[in-house]
């Protein structure tokens, strides 16, 4: 069956968007927000993605809900998909599930595998009822699928037909909001070939596929209103989807999504931002890191050159010796130094590293979400989340008790279609990103304790990037 990818193009827009900005408003030299009037949710009618800059041949596709491509028709269509300007890919024969562990040291069909699940959340710190929030949570991301196999930040749009209130504004970042629906499905072990939602994942896989602009070996995923943050997330999940199945029809697309991560680095500065090669910014770099650190442990090709670009960055943004990190420049933002330490792990940086240390007690200090001393601000308690579970000890222990407690009880537990949901009002970006960015980041975070394993606990040299 032929496959058929999307090129469809948009002007350039004045601004560049976000949809996971970062940090404390407060910061105001951290970050760059888009002021909400900028977008109108009710003019909103046509969803269109940003072609590459040098992109001159364009044609527009409609995607029906049926019928549509397999996966397996991926890899029986070659053609389509080309690497010739990247090389060959240095993926093995082996079971990649034995192997891949999205950077963090342990495989992810081992430690997300039911009978693995319940050993890591009981010696992480999950209980029975994080792990109920967690069905809630992808029952209601099911719910809100609509029939392209895409999700929408304006979840209203779709089966929800306005039932559940605080869509977000950007709707036409459609790649973006699919990325964040499908990463929590991947982590609770849930696949397109195994686990009770194996159709609505391999929906959404597909739907990632159809949006992938190919060009010369690079397959752009970035959208409007999420640009490179939308590609970022969505390589994570083509990458994470491809580890833990090994399925050959998806091993093309997730490695021309690292493609093109390569392509959009800043070749001076050596960080990523909205647009391709712009100065870097760290919130973008995280997504991209993450991507590439998932592509590297899935035996996808990640050039040393890049991983040693990204270090350059944090260098650059770095302060207080590397305990803490900026935006743009070298500052203190709570969000941005939890993403560059969770960077500086993933690039190898030891438990005893005298400024991860001070980061991690840093961070341990100002507690979940620090905005107004509440616990909404769920960017920030993602990242930092990530950085004490894998750092351990006393200060993970206090951390997972009281965000762990936190999101359970705030979870929407009422009748309505809602349910299973979470929307925090004094979340600083939830105008932008709506209750399905908030119950994805809430979501992901539940699933810590097995979504992989901690880094210091069994590192082993082979899972080091490339250097």
């Amino acid at each position: 069956m032929l496959m058929i990818l999307a090129w469809i193009t948009m002007p350039d827009r004045a601004d560049d968007s976000q949809i996971m900005a970062i940090a404390n408003p407060n910061d105001a030299e951290d970050v760059e927000i888009l002021d909400s009037e900028e977008i109108d949710p009710l003019d909103v009618t046509v969803f269109e993605n940003e072609a590459p800059r040098d992109s001159t041949d364009t044609t527009t596709m409609t995607v029906n809900p049926v019928p549509t491509p397999s996966l397996e028709d991926l890899s029986a269509a070659p053609d389509q998909f080309r690497l010739d300007d990247f090389g060959e890919l240095s993926v093995p024969t082996n079971d990649l599930m034995d192997r891949v562990g999205g950077g963090l040291g342990e495989g992810l069909g081992k430690v997300r595998g039911k009978n693995a699940r319940q050993g890591a959340l009981e010696k992480g710190g999950g209980n029975a009822g994080s792990e109920a929030a967690v069905a809630a949570a992808l029952k209601w991301l099911a719910q809100h699928q609509e029939a392209d196999g895409g999700w929408s930040f304006d979840h209203q749009r779709g089966p929800c037909k306005g039932r559940c209130s605080h869509p977000g504004v950007i709707a036409p970042s459609r790649n973006g909001a699919t990325a964040m629906a499908l990463l929590p499905f991947l982590g609770a072990g849930h696949t397109h070939r195994e686990g009770k939602y194996k159709e609505t994942v391999e929906a959404g896989l597909r739907f990632l596929c159809l949006q992938m602009k190919q060009q010369r070996g690079m397959g752009d995923l970035s959208d409007a209103g999420g640009h490179l943050y939308s590609h970022g997330l969505a390589s994570i999940a083509l990458c994470e989807a491809y580890a833990m199945t090994n399925d050959e029809g998806l091993l093309v697309p997730a490695q021309m999504s690292l493609n093109y991560i390569v392509f959009a680095q800043d070749p001076i500065g050596g960080g990523w931002r909205y647009k391709p090669q712009q100065a870097g910014d760290t919130s973008v770099v995280g997504w991209q890191l993450m991507a590439c650190k998932s592509g590297h442990m899935a035996y996808l090709r990640v050039p040393p050159e890049t991983i040693m670009g990204a270090t350059k960055f944090l260098n650059f943004v770095a302060d207080q010796n590397g305990a803490r990190y900026g935006y743009t420049v070298p500052g203190e933002g709570p969000a941005t130094t939890a993403v560059g330490l969770l960077c500086r792990m993933y690039l190898g940086w030891k438990h005893d590293e005298p400024a991860l240390q001070e980061g991690v007690k840093y961070l341990h200090a100002l507690g979940p979400g620090p905005e107004r001393g509440d616990q909404q601000n769920m960017y920030y308690n993602y990242y930092a989340t990530q950085v004490m579970r894998h750092y351990g000890g006393e200060y993970w222990d206090v951390w997972n008790g009281k965000l762990r407690d936190y999101l359970v009880k705030a979870q929407d537990v009422s009748d309505g279609h809602a349910n299973g949901s979470w929307y925090f009002p004094r979340d600083p970006w939830v105008g932008r990103g709506g209750r399905l960015y908030c119950t994805s980041l809430a979501t992901m975070i539940l699933e810590v304790y097995y979504r992989h394993m901690p880094i210091y606990g069994k590192q082993a040299a082979e899972d080091d990037f490339p250097l």
